[in-house]
């Protein structure tokens, strides 16, 4: 985290008359969230880096988009643009992933040091609506969506296990070819049945569209992500928001489009397993949290494991063939994408389930419970799964940095195109000429 104030202040310590550096709020724990703006041009763009504690590859991308706009004047004079980078949106939460993010990158030391925040407790949501934010993150990355009001956002984020793709606000034609081309020239799987977007329109292979807003329960908020969100909160200025997912350990068979030979007999496979693991964790929990009341850094980690184990049940019903989970809805038709996706989401609830109870008990420095074998045999067992039965092999972060920065910078081009047309937000027109001319290699 630290490092990351320190690259920027030194940029623009080297570039003083094209790039600044300020504070646009204080984290809860006193961190500064800081802004690094490159170029003077009267279009704002604005990428968000860290808006997930666990995802940190956006940090470094957003210090290659200022060299590459830096570098670059049709990024920034030659497009009257502006670059606004936000380091890092959740700088807590980050500091809690210290445990791994200097290495050696393996699952099972991701997985031991994992920290994401309960539900409530990040940044980009909006659960009871712009007006009634509750943490100080969101309130500066609202005011900052106010007073800047770009004409693109980017929220950059890493899956932990599986593909790259990305979520939009509103269709940006050509993107999706890009992004092929940029995973393939880089060796990065695309995810074409991602798990968080399986009910939500495709735009083209591995992009998809956020659907609006809606009201639903905490549930239906986690497992669907369709709840109000400062990714949406922008669409009255026209702005539109690329939410940019860059996979740290790539997994090939997320990319596999076709139809699997027993679609049934993989998803009755997939509940099974996650509410066994399920049953497994809420043991282990009742008989670890009698020893964590009144602890307050025991109630950060135990916020996420409570989510956690409430959708898990729900998710286990929501994908079984044979079990009605009351929704009425159907599950759509699935490619053996989708399938490896669910696998893929169902493990990764209970492996962090398990590493931050793994925590819980190892920062106790005593395991008066006993828990603690069974809790390393849940992690040991969900990182062979994911390394053994998925494939899953670590993507070097210069590859993940690189895919963002390009697929941002696709972003810009395409929006750019859409802004100079005069579209509004919701109107289907799209100009014809590209307001940058950009080199893609």
């Amino acid at each position: 985290m630290d490092e990351l104030g320190a690259r920027a202040a030194a940029l623009v310590a080297r570039h003083p008359r094209h790039a600044r550096l300020r504070r646009v709020g204080t984290s809860r724990a006193g961190n500064p969230l800081h802004l690094l703006s490159v170029g003077h041009g009267s279009r704002q763009a604005l990428v968000v880096a860290g808006p997930h504690a666990n995802e940190p590859v956006g940090g470094a991308t957003v210090l290659r988009l200022a060299e590459r706009a830096l570098a670059d004047p049709r990024l920034t004079e030659g497009a009257d643009a502006t670059w606004n980078l936000l380091l890092c949106v959740d700088p807590d939460g980050l500091r809690r992933n210290e445990g791994w993010l200097s290495g050696p990158y393996n699952l099972g030391r991701y997985a031991r040091n994992f920290f994401r925040p309960g539900f409530l407790e990040q940044p980009e949501w909006l659960p009871d609506g712009p007006d009634h934010a509750a943490l100080p993150e969101t309130r500066a990355l609202l005011a900052l969506q106010e007073e800047l009001r770009p004409f693109l956002q980017c929220s950059l984020h890493g899956v932990d296990v599986g593909g790259a793709f990305v979520e939009l606000t509103h269709d940006l034609p050509g993107l999706a070819q890009r992004l092929a081309h940029t995973a393939a020239r880089l060796g990065i799987p695309r995810e074409l049945g991602a798990y968080d977007t399986l009910y939500w329109p495709d735009l083209g292979p591995a992009v998809y569209r956020i659907p609006p807003p809606r009201p639903g329960d905490l549930t239906a908020a986690i497992t669907e992500a369709a709840v109000e969100s400062t990714w949406c909160h922008p669409r009255r200025h026209g702005t539109v928001t690329a939410v940019v997912e860059a996979p740290m350990w790539g997994v090939a068979a997320v990319a596999d489009g076709s139809s699997p030979a027993d679609r049934d007999a993989v998803l009755r496979s997939v509940s099974r397993t996650l509410r066994h693991d399920t049953r497994r964790l809420h043991r282990v929990l009742a008989r670890v949290r009698p020893h964590l009341a009144g602890d307050p850094e025991a109630a950060r980690l135990l916020a996420p494991v409570d989510d956690y184990l409430l959708v898990c049940p729900r998710l286990a019903d929501a994908w079984d063939p044979d079990t009605d989970d009351g929704s009425g809805r159907s599950l759509p038709p699935m490619s053996t994408a989708h399938l490896v996706a669910l696998r893929i989401a169902g493990r990764r609830l209970a492996l962090r389930t398990a590493g931050l109870l793994h925590q819980l008990v190892t920062r106790a420095g005593s395991d008066p419970t006993g828990v603690l074998p069974e809790l390393e045999r849940l992690v040991d067992e969900g990182c062979a799964d994911y390394h053994d039965g998925c494939g899953a092999r670590w993507i070097p972060v210069a590859r993940q940095v690189e895919y963002q920065t390009r697929v941002v910078l696709a972003a810009f081009e395409l929006a750019g195109r859409r802004a100079t047309a005069g579209c509004r937000s919701g109107e289907p027109g799209w100009g014809s000429q590209a307001a940058v001319p950009m080199h893609w290699e």
